[in-house]
């Protein structure tokens, strides 16, 4: 697995000791849909039974976070296309070994912003998929769900993120203290998508007890062995816990940190009280006990007691 390296740059937070007391809030993290793609040959580019491309975010392969199609498949963009203009290269034997991701219908997206998805005709007169001008591919070799076995290759082949650019590029893992409308004081990554804490977990000693489907709703966030750079959040609150497949996930005040697979954007809370347990992190460590006007209320308490969370926001979660 590529490991990053962790940088912590903090923001000075005064009264680090008071800060750890006041816990209310978690924030969620953005999840982006499968892309196109599905077969298991290099025809593979289109969303199979449904007549409509997904594009999907995921953990594939050590790379962090990577746009992967409604199975699972990678995806990738080659560095010999072009992003400005959108133009795709990769045609005959090459598109065989890359099958080119195919729009079908209107293209489906999950944490990604929709904003960024765009076409381009190929040589063909098809249209390909472009993330961020990028157009981008599956790679035949990768014979099951995330495998990643066209990173690197030709030093021209790469994973791609959810913001269009190169996956597993030592990117810094980057927290910062942010206001999040109709929740209040919230903990945002890099790519400004709210992040969450699950009351089910515990801070001290800190646990992550989300695996398996729960992770997928609620995807971990991961060190990598990367440095975490902060921002308006105190170093002192900052941790890690090892979680049940041996991966580093960064803690907040000692709660494991997540985001929300329904975000599409950056700024949404959708978690926000999911099932009475998920909740904004605010950057004391807290849970947000946001309201509409923005407001919050504190928890003294290590593990937030039921009577403070807030109502489930319905179904469709999985019961996470």
């Amino acid at each position: 697995m590529l490991r990053t390296r962790v940088a912590v740059a903090a923001a000075s937070v005064a009264a680090g000791m008071a800060v750890l007391a006041a816990c209310s809030g978690a924030t969620a993290q953005p999840v982006i849909a499968p892309a196109a793609g599905s077969g298991g040959g290099p025809a593979g580019n289109t969303a199979a039974g449904s007549g409509r491309t997904q594009l999907v975010t995921a953990d594939v392969g050590g790379l962090g976070q990577v746009i992967t199609d409604k199975d699972g498949f990678t995806l990738y963009r080659y560095d010999k296309d072009s992003a400005k203009p959108p133009k795709s290269t990769c045609d005959g034997d090459c598109a065989k070994a890359w099958p080119p991701v195919i729009a079908q219908g209107d293209v489906q997206v999950q944490g990604v912003d929709k904003s960024m998805v765009g076409t381009v005709k190929r040589g063909d007169g098809t249209e390909q998929v472009t993330v961020s001008g990028w157009p981008i591919y599956r790679y035949a070799k990768d014979a099951k769900a995330g495998e990643a076995k066209g990173q690197g290759v030709g030093g021209v082949w790469f994973g791609v993120n959810p913001t269009g650019g190169k996956a597993g590029q030592a990117a810094a893992v980057k927290l910062s203290a942010s206001q999040v409308s109709g929740v209040g004081p919230a903990i945002v990554d890099q790519e400004g998508f709210t992040l969450y804490l699950f009351t089910k977990d515990s801070k001290k000693p800190s646990k992550s007890t989300c695996d398996g489907d729960c992770a997928k709703t609620w995807p971990p966030v991961l060190s990598r062995g990367a440095k975490v750079e902060l921002q308006g959040i105190d170093e002192k609150l900052l941790g890690s816990v090892k979680r049940a497949d041996g991966t580093e996930q960064v803690t907040v005040g000692g709660w494991p940190v997540y985001r929300f697979a329904k975000d599409a954007k950056a700024g949404d809370a959708k978690g926000q009280g999911v099932n009475g347990s998920w909740f904004v992190i605010e950057p004391n460590g807290c849970k947000s006990g946001g309201t509409a006007a923005g407001t919050s209320s504190s928890a003294t308490t290590q593990q937030a007691p039921a009577s403070q969370q807030a109502p489930a926001s319905g179904n469709g979660y999985g019961g996470y």
